[in-house]
């Protein structure tokens, strides 16, 4: 009789059934057993990593925010462009009309003479709008040949000039800011001394024994 009432004592709730042969463990302790959670190691790289590509992310939007600021400036100094093209025959012919007048002719028509004033003075109003507007013409005559902004025609001989100075020009050219709208279409000497002190024969001649 007392046997059977000890047999039906129900067990100890703190102790933890045994695991029958074959039987897996329970999901968390097999994750901590098995150490399923990332280490230190493995989460400062992760974390090295996302920095990296946020760093990358930052400089991309500060080059595209500069980017677009300098076009947006681009585009407001060199939005006239294509008008000053268009007018800048006016200036070529306003300049004709005062070439073409004899030297001194003017002087002998008092008729003549006002034409050309009236004339000289749209050219220079002509100028002073450009020039109001970033654009400046460019006369190189007498100045050394530049690639950049003058366009060679032809080359003379020119023994009074340093190689490669303007001694004519043809047609004046015209800058828009830094940017050439048109180069001058100019006549480059060639030969002639070479720019720089020229040897003065006489301290030579004192050299020499």
């Amino acid at each position: 009789m007392r046997g059977d009432v000890m047999a039906d004592e129900p067990k100890n709730p703190t102790e933890e059934p045994a695991m029958e042969p074959g039987a897996e463990a329970p999901a968390g302790e097999a994750g901590d057993a098995g150490g399923g959670s990332p280490d230190a190691a493995t989460l400062e790289s992760r974390i090295a990593e996302l920095t990296d590509l946020l760093l990358r992310a930052h400089a991309e939007m500060d080059n595209l925010r500069k980017r677009t600021e300098r076009d947006k400036e681009d585009m407001a100094k060199y939005a006239i462009t294509k008008f000053v093209r268009d007018v800048l025959g006016v200036g070529d012919n306003l300049q004709r009309a005062i070439g073409a007048v004899p030297q001194g002719a003017a002087e002998e028509d008092p008729a003549l003479k006002a034409l050309i004033d009236g004339v000289s003075m749209t050219e220079r109003e002509f100028l002073n709008v450009l020039e109001r507007h970033g654009v400046k013409r460019i006369d190189p005559s007498g100045e050394p040949f530049n690639p950049h902004q003058h366009q060679a025609m032809t080359e003379v001989e020119d023994r009074e000039v340093a190689p490669g100075t303007v001694v004519q020009v043809y047609q004046p050219g015209y800058l828009l800011e830094d940017r050439v709208l048109r180069p001058a279409m100019v006549v480059v000497a060639k030969g002639g001394t070479k720019p720089g002190k020229e040897e003065n024969p006489s301290e030579g001649a004192a050299d020499t024994p």
